[in-house]
Formats: structure tokens, C-alpha cells, sequence
């Protein structure tokens, strides 16, 4: 081999030494760089390409993960207006049930019960969409199961959330609260199956994701709601069910999920608002907007609740028997 061969091969060598090298040491910048952009995204981390930059890169590592609590990226807002709510809705259960168990003698573990289901569903949904939110840069295992138990919790809220509404409507009508809690639970279970399928998180479901949701919300509150006011009467049923709370709850939840779906609602709102680009990339992702309108509804459901208590409990208190339209 001549002089200019091996100089040849020592130099192809050393290039592609420094090719490697400088790959390697790009590879490991990123992977210890705080946020990416798109581009620098694996394919499975890569869902709404209108949202282009604030990513956390691949970790591998739940510690990492974790540790991602601690600076701002465009997953923040979700996960810490989740986490912090299920720690509020499980204080504020706690601290309710101290209020309700002792205010009123005819308190029974019915009204514990109802109260219960809500306060659980909405823990439960905003601990298990925190949670995934805070790990699904870890890797695809890990962030397609997350994903699945972050849609379970959705469910969840609103099963619990429709028990009390059908308990408080129904109070004088046991067996019908039995059918209509027998439904919502078979309803529940269905769309808890529903959302384990691993089709059930690509892109392409979006829009189904919503209805099922939208169904679960329409066929468990609304049928019992309009058995109730055949029953009662409008005005009576307004006063047991809440039905202008109920109102503002199925319109938040409505428009969570008209406004999730998908990558359009994001392009919209980047057309109506691109001078707050860079705002826009931290507050916003994919799935964001349906859980914040959920946990809205959570908190007019908590309003609501109490009101709900007084209308049954406290004329059978104060001596007055059933509600008007129960009496002789």
C-alpha cells in the first residue's frame, strides 16, 4: 500500500471518528437539554406538529421526568393545574365531610356516598392526567399507558360526577336512582374499556374521543334530569337538580371538547392570536383544553353539590315533610 493510500484511509478514518464524535456529543447535548423543538423530537413524542417548540426531550429516567417540575415547558400549565387540583379536591372532600356529616341529623351515608363519588372522580381524573402529563417523555411504554389512564380518568369524572346529580333528582325515587345509577355504571364501564384500546389514543380517534365522552355525559345526566322534571315539574327540579348549574357544566364540557379536538382548534388560535406565539407554545398542547374545561365543571359541580344537600335535608328537618310536589 503507497504513502498516499494509508494517508487516504487515515483521513476517511478521522473524518468519520470526528462524524461519530460529534454526533455522540449532539446526541447527548440534547438528551440533557431542558426543552427541544419539534424537529429534535422522536416520532412518538411527535403528535401536534402546529406546536413547534418547549418539548422535553426523551428521558428514559423517571427521576427526570420528575424533575421537569421544576422549569417551564409547554406541558407545565397542564401538569400543575392538574396535580394541584387533585390535591385541592381531596382536601376539600376531607374538609367537607367534617362540614356535612355534622351540620344536618338527617345527613346519611347515602349523602356521604354521593358526595364521595364526585370527590373521588375528580381526584382521581386530575391525579392520573397530572401524573401522565409528568411522565410521558419518558418513552413510548411508558407514555402510551399514561395516556390510556389519563383518558380512564376523564371517565371516572364524569361517572361521579353524574351520580350525585341523579341521587340529589331522584331523592324520593329510589328505584329509579337504582336504574339510572345501573346505567351510568354499565355506560362507564363500556367507555372505561373503550379508552384501553390502543387505538383509542392515535390522532386519528380524536373526534371519537370527544363523542364517547360527550355520550357518556349526554345518556347518564341528561335522560335522568328529564325523567326528573316529567316527574317534578321544571321549577321544582331546578331547585333539586340545579339545572342552571347543570347548564353551565354540559356547556364547559361541550366546549372542552369541541375546542380538543386536534391539531385545528390549535391553528385557529395561532391564526387569531400569533403576536403571543411563544405563550401560546408553553400554555398549549394537544389534549389540554378538554381536561381544563373538565376540571372547571369539577368546581361548579363542588358548588352545586352543597345547595343540592340543603333542598332534600333541610325540610325534612325543619318538619316539613317531602318536597312540595311529594305531599298530599
Amino acid at each position: 500500500m503507497s504513502i498516499r493510500q494509508r494517508r487516504s484511509r487515515t483521513s476517511t478514518t478521522s473524518t468519520t471518528e470526528i462524524l461519530s464524535e460529534t454526533a455522540k456529543r449532539i446526541e447527548r447535548k440534547v438528551e440533557h437539554t431542558l426543552t427541544v423543538l419539534w424537529d429534535d423530537l422522536p416520532s412518538w413524542q411527535q403528535d401536534n406538529h402546529y406546536i413547534t417548540s418547549g418539548y422535553r426531550p426523551a428521558t428514559s429516567s423517571f427521576r427526570r421526568s420528575f424533575a421537569s417540575l421544576g422549569y417551564i415547558h409547554n406541558e407545565s400549565v397542564n401538569i400543575y393545574s392538574h396535580l394541584v387540583g387533585a390535591v385541592v379536591f381531596t382536601l376539600s372532600g376531607c374538609l367537607l365531610y367534617t362540614i356535612i356529616k355534622p351540620r344536618y341529623g338527617s345527613a346519611e351515608t347515602a349523602d356521604v356516598l354521593a358526595f364521595s363519588c364526585f370527590f373521588a372522580g375528580a381526584a382521581l381524573c386530575l391525579g392520573m392526567s397530572g401524573t401522565y402529563h409528568t411522565i410521558s417523555n419518558h418513552s413510548p411504554t411508558v407514555a402510551k399507558f399514561g395516556n390510556k389512564l389519563d383518558y380512564l380518568g376523564i371517565v371516572f369524572l364524569i361517572t361521579g360526577s353524574i351520580i350525585p346529580g341523579i341521587y340529589y333528582g331522584l331523592y324520593c325515587h329510589p328505584h329509579l336512582f337504582g336504574f339510572y345509577t345501573t346505567i351510568t355504571g354499565v355506560l362507564g364501564g363500556f367507555c372505561a374499556v373503550i379508552v384501553m384500546l390502543e387505538r383509542f389514543r392515535t390522532p386519528a380517534w380524536r373526534p371519537y374521543r370527544a363523542g364517547i365522552f360527550v355520550a357518556l355525559a349526554l345518556c347518564g345526566a341528561v335522560i335522568p334530569i328529564l325523567h326528573g322534571v316529567q316527574l317534578y315539574g321544571f321549577h321544582e327540579m331546578r331547585e333539586r337538580a340545579g339545572l342552571t348549574w347543570l347548564l353551565l357544566q354540559g356547556f364547559l364540557y361541550i366546549l372542552g371538547a369541541s375546542l380538543q379536538d386536534g391539531p385545528k382548534g390549535h391553528r385557529r388560535a395561532l391564526m387569531i392570536s400569533g403576536e403571543v406565539l411563544i405563550r401560546y407554545f408553553i400554555c398549549s398542547s394537544s389534549q389540554r383544553l378538554l381536561p381544563i374545561c373538565i376540571a372547571s365543571r369539577a368546581a361548579v359541580v363542588l358548588g352545586d353539590l352543597p345547595s343540592r344537600f340543603d333542598n332534600e335535608t333541610l325540610p325534612l328537618v325543619l318538619g316539613r315533610g317531602v318536597p312540595t310536589s311529594m305531599r298530599a
